[in-house]
């Protein structure tokens, strides 16, 4: 994979991906059972990504600004320890993060496909908008996924930054080598 040199150095400099939740870690559709019940769903190569990037050592993390018992479980699953739910300003919540951390902007990816995305990915080192988000949301990316939003988005930002970072070759040896 050929990659332009100022993405590269985007990307090594990755120690913190972040993403939203509806539209980059699901399709973008919210089901209501008949007692307004939600569920989402979730992609699961999507998760297998998410839990490649902590197993190679980088953090992760959801802002939304939706409250679902469902990210919740979902997060602790894949073990996902920064949950930010509710977070109708996502800027307050990334600036949070990076004190928690003791983090720099430009170590931080973000995830994102509408507006209220904007903001947080124009301060994020590698602004990454999925397939399926907004015009103006591709206009501030840095990198534009193939695979749409809970079809894979997030399996392919976790290959990118691991295969830049040089840390794909190692994960592969523990599948490999058997």
């Amino acid at each position: 994979m050929h990659m332009d040199e100022k993405l590269q150095a985007r990307i090594e400099k990755i120690k913190m991906v972040l993403f939203d939740v509806d539209g980059v870690l699901t399709a973008g559709e919210i089901i209501f059972d008949d007692n307004g019940v939600e569920s989402k769903v979730f992609n699961a190569q999507d998760g297998v990504g998410i839990k490649y990037l902590i197993r190679c050592g980088l953090k992760t993390g959801i802002i939304t600004g939706r409250t679902s018992k469902a990210v919740e479980f979902r997060a602790n699953e894949l073990g996902i320890t920064d949950v930010y739910q509710k977070a109708l300003d996502k800027v307050l919540v990334f600036e949070k993060i990076l004190k928690v951390h003791v983090i720099d902007p430009e170590e931080i990816c973000y995830a994102g496909d509408d507006l209220a995305d904007i903001p947080v990915l124009r301060r994020a080192g590698l602004a990454v908008a999925v397939e399926n988000a907004g015009v103006e949301v591709k206009e501030v990316a840095h990198y534009i996924t193939k695979r749409p939003g809970g079809k894979g988005a997030a399996r392919e930002i976790a290959e990118l930054i691991l295969k830049a970072q040089n840390k794909w070759e190692g994960l592969m040896k523990k599948y490999l080598e058997r």
